[in-house]
């Protein structure tokens, strides 16, 4: 089972990068699923610059093509997603603006992470953004609050609910990834 991981903020300094790396060392220790983790900041799509409706799949630039093969590729989701006044980071936004039925029935699972809300302000706004792509939500979700207090020298330090939740969300593509196959 191949998951793709993306690290949802592109900031200077940002803290989701330790986050997602969190992430990436507990799935990778799951057998059977291998791992395509993303950096929006390495991946660098521009603001979207296709020409025709991504629901069409007439891809004229390079960066689009390479992005849908990956996507494609996956057979499941995880977001690490700040919270960006109340909403989500403009990049993961646009990650997921450039395609449309590469995502389709792949499940998708969120690691949010803020002050006080925990990102959860943003996985509300993201979860009509995913549905609107025809992802299916794990009930499971990490909800990380004041993260920064976490990171420390860029290792992010979890508590025991954070492993625990993240148990349970890759529980959960486990199960959901291979029932929802026969419907992409």
């Amino acid at each position: 089972m191949r998951v793709m991981i993306i690290a949802g903020s592109v900031r200077p300094g940002r803290i989701g990068l330790p986050i997602a790396r969190w992430v990436e060392s507990i799935a990778r220790e799951r057998p059977g699923m291998e791992i395509d983790f993303v950096d929006l900041v390495e991946l660098g799509l521009p603001f979207m610059d296709e020409p025709h409706h991504p629901r069409l799949q007439r891809y004229t630039q390079p960066h689009t093509r390479a992005w849908s093969e990956r996507v494609q590729a996956a057979d499941a989701v995880i977001l690490v997603t700040p919270e960006y006044n109340h909403s989500y980071s403009p990049a993961l936004k646009n990650a997921l603006d450039y395609l449309h039925r590469e995502w389709w029935r792949k499940p998708v699972g969120f690691v949010s992470y803020g002050g006080v809300s925990a990102g959860t302000r943003g996985v509300v706004a993201l979860t009509v953004v995913t549905s609107g792509l025809g992802m299916v939500r794990t009930g499971a979700a990490v909800e990380i609050n004041f993260a920064g207090q976490q990171v420390h020298d860029g290792v992010f330090s979890p508590t025991e609910k954070e492993v625990a939740i993240l148990g349970h969300l890759l529980d959960e593509i486990e199960t959901l990834a291979p029932a929802l196959a026969p419907l992409r």
